[in-house]
């Protein structure tokens, strides 16, 4: 199950997640995160577990100037292992 919390101030938006991220949670996640208007941060550091399509998102996101706060160090290696396949 994943939990969504969202939180903003005049700079920027952060969006707490909470639990397992897999996808089929993605398209509920992009919602949010389009919604967003300020400065998008995701705070992982309450994230369990996730997918790989959810790993090559959270990719994307960064990519695209999405802040990844307290990102667990195995979805950081993780996304950097994707990030480096898709360059060959």
């Amino acid at each position: 199950m994943l939990r969504i919390e969202k939180c903003s101030d005049a700079q920027e938006t952060t969006v707490r997640l909470s639990g397992r991220i897999q996808s089929e949670h993605l398209r509920l996640l992009r919602v949010q995160i389009d919604s967003c208007t300020q400065k998008t941060i995701l705070n992982l550091d309450e994230m369990a577990l996730v997918d790989r399509a959810a790993v090559r998102f959270l990719g994307v996101c960064e990519s695209n100037g999405v802040e990844l706060r307290k990102c667990p160090l195995y979805i950081r290696e993780w996304i950097l292992r994707e990030k480096s396949r898709e360059r060959r």
